[in-house]
């Protein structure tokens, strides 16, 4: 609380951000269609700092495979993702986990990256399904190895 208070008074972070972003609707809507339905492969969330809310970015289409995914994330910005992970277990049966990334590079902003860390529980709780998270400040951190090791 001390380190927020400070930053507070810093500038770098607002207090709406300490207390969460407001949720667009359709959040949680295609987040419901990705898990019920598996329409989308990925979800690409971002916040919206203007109108405080965090909003779908991208969407991944069924057929978009983990190279699409990573690629859709920007090098230099934060963002939240949600990506649907089909593996097959040693049993050989074929399952799925959905996984939630933080997104946070080294190089993006330090406002940027204060305002995600602090909305990212809410937020998370919002997507209700969730199974894995990770996060992520380059793409070594989330690679296909870190997500098959995840759902082992």
């Amino acid at each position: 609380m001390l380190i927020a208070n400070y930053l507070l008074t810093c500038g770098i972070l607002q207090a709406n951000a300490a207390s969460g972003m407001a949720v667009h609707d359709d959040c949680k809507l295609k987040f419901l269609e990705l898990k019920a339905k598996r329409t989308y492969r990925y979800i690409i969330y971002k916040i919206e700092e203007k109108q405080k809310q965090v909003v779908v970015e991208k969407l991944g289409e069924p057929a978009n495979g983990y190279e699409d995914f990573t690629a859709s994330l920007p090098a230099d910005e934060c963002r939240y993702a949600v990506y649907d992970f089909d593996f097959v277990t040693e049993e050989n049966c074929q399952k799925s986990r959905i996984f939630f990334i933080a997104w946070s590079p080294d190089t993006s902003r330090v406002r940027s990256k204060m305002i995600y860390a602090s909305s990212k529980d809410r937020f998370k709780r919002e997507l209700d399904g969730i199974q894995v998270e990770l996060q992520a400040t380059d793409p070594t951190e989330m690679g296909l190895d870190v997500f098959k090791s995840r759902v082992n």
